[in-house]
């Protein structure tokens, strides 16, 4: 599932654990509220160019151009077409039907998996992952294990570029987007570059790169053995 734009969710992103509009969400409830507007992200209303540049420069870090997947793909199939553009054999995943739905008619040839990546398991190993603006509406709980499971389907050198809060400690919110509900949760940047670190990677890039939004993005790679 995409997010909507970082400038209407996270100026605001740290918002207390019982905030005005309630804060747990289950996934299956978040993909049914992203059905009802998934439209918008396939639409001229929504930025094109949006994590194009953050893909463009994680991408000058992978060492082989075979295998990638793109989680929480939503409607807009922008990053299919630059992982496409770049030679690589592209899947993607999202929890909302209507997502991949708009999707698949924009690339009728990529394999599509409509899963919760809470509980989904990764066919195989990649050698680029992108968790852009997406598995951030996971609930809070299952954050680690989501970061976990994502750098751990990395091939050696493998990589990863991932979007959380920029936040020092863990929480989670709601806002409302076109009419929806949506909520996001966070890790906080110390727990997120521990796990990391456990997971055998590296972040080779973090930046908060909507200031003064808190938008933030790593490109993460996992190392040679």
């Amino acid at each position: 599932m995409a997010i909507c734009p970082s400038s209407l969710i996270l100026a605001n992103y740290y918002l207390p654990l019982n905030g005005a509009l309630g804060t747990y969400m289950e996934p299956l409830k978040q993909a049914d509220n992203y059905d009802k507007i998934a439209s918008h992200w396939a639409s001229k209303n929504f930025n094109s160019d949006n994590g194009i540049e953050q893909h463009k420069r994680a991408l000058q870090f992978v060492d082989k151009k075979e295998k990638a997947i793109d989680v929480g793909c939503g409607s807009s199939g922008r990053i299919i077409e630059i992982l496409l553009n770049d030679g690589f054999v592209v899947e993607a995943l999202d929890l909302s039907i209507e997502m991949l739905n708009i999707a698949r008619q924009n690339h009728p040839d990529v394999q599509f998996y409509h899963a919760d990546i809470c509980k989904w398991d990764f066919p195989k190993k990649y050698d680029f992952i992108s968790a852009w603006d997406s598995v951030w509406h996971a609930p809070l709980e299952e954050q680690e294990n989501i970061l976990k499971k994502l750098c751990n389907a990395l091939v050696p050198k493998g990589v990863l570029i991932y979007t959380s809060g920029a936040v020092d400690e863990p929480g989670d919110g709601t806002n409302e987007f076109l009419g929806q509900v949506l909520y996001h949760a966070a890790l906080g940047i110390p727990a997120i570059l521990e796990i990391i670190k456990e997971c055998n990677c590296i972040c080779r890039h973090l930046e908060n790169d909507d200031w003064p939004n808190r938008h933030l993005y790593l490109i993460i790679q996992r190392k040679n053995a």
